[in-house]
């Protein structure tokens, strides 16, 4: 007889709304849903899923709670009202992006009551939770992990037990540090391409393009260490050819963006940083 976990689900939104999908279809999953808006919660109920009147409610029948709501109040507030009726043993799973000390705090409040919580942050968007391919990086203790693993495995494909609580919520902010840094590199390709007469859309399938074949800024995530690379180590030609490519092609760019009168200071901060930062000193 297959082993059920009965799941909680708060937080119908673009991507809690597709994680529940995937929870409602997995194998071993009893779910109820929570949202304040009746229309994703009628959507689950026809998948399958149990609709809950209160957060209270549905934490009364189950043994894992997912919480997918916008932010740290929002967390802090839910949170609350589990901890009115939990039972010992119950494992909460904050997949909300939170401040980087606000797991620890939760959890340690959790604890008074015999509750754990595992801050399990997601990356992979609406499209990642809709397929099931999400990255869910987690952190919490073995037993808290152990206890969210059926829940994790019905929505995402990579699943990273990061470290103690928190590890997670660290985990995706480096992540999306690089995330949004790389946006803001784009916004600056994309007007040096307009500056140039070139069509934006048309370097944005390149971009796409080429990302799906090289992996993007991924691809030279391989080392296992941020620190400088020692002689005779395999990386020290590696690095060295990305960055002889880096600094020749930076330069042109600067050079294109200096002719067309275009602000480009993360051009200019790359050529100036890239060097140490890939480990060549």
């Amino acid at each position: 007889m297959t082993d059920v976990t009965r799941v909680g689900f708060i937080g119908l939104g673009n991507i809690g709304k597709p994680m529940a999908l995937r929870l409602a279809a997995a194998d071993g999953i009893d779910l109820w849903v929570y949202d304040v808006m009746p229309e994703p919660v009628a959507e689950l109920e026809g998948a399958g899923a149990r609709g809950a009147a209160s957060i209270a409610a549905m934490a009364a029948r189950s043994d894992v709670v997912c919480v997918m709501v916008r932010d740290d109040d929002q967390v802090r507030e839910v949170l609350g009202e589990i901890l009115g009726v939990a039972g010992d043993g119950q494992t909460v799973v904050i997949h909300s992006t939170v401040a980087p000390s606000t797991p620890a705090q939760l959890a340690d409040t959790a604890a008074r009551h015999g509750v754990k919580v595992v801050d399990a942050p997601v990356s992979g968007g609406a499209m990642g939770a809709a397929d099931g391919t999400l990255a869910i990086m987690v952190g919490g203790s073995d037993e808290a992990f152990e206890a969210a693993r059926p829940a994790l495995e019905a929505t995402g494909s990579l699943i990273t037990h990061a470290g103690p609580i928190g590890a997670g919520t660290k985990f995706k902010l480096a992540r999306n540090l690089m995330h949004f840094v790389a946006f803001t590199a784009a916004t600056e390709a994309q007007r040096l391409a307009e500056a140039s007469g070139l069509d934006v859309a048309e370097l944005g399938k390149v971009v796409r393009h080429t990302d799906q074949v090289t992996g993007g800024p991924g691809a030279i995530m391989l080392r296992d260490t941020a620190g400088p690379i020692q002689e005779g180590d395999f990386w020290m030609g590696v690095y060295e050819h990305v960055w002889a490519l880096g600094k020749k092609d930076l330069t042109f760019a600067i050079e294109l963006a200096d002719q067309q009168g275009v602000d480009v200071p993360l051009a200019r901060l790359s050529l100036e940083r890239l060097r140490e930062g890939l480990g060549l000193g």
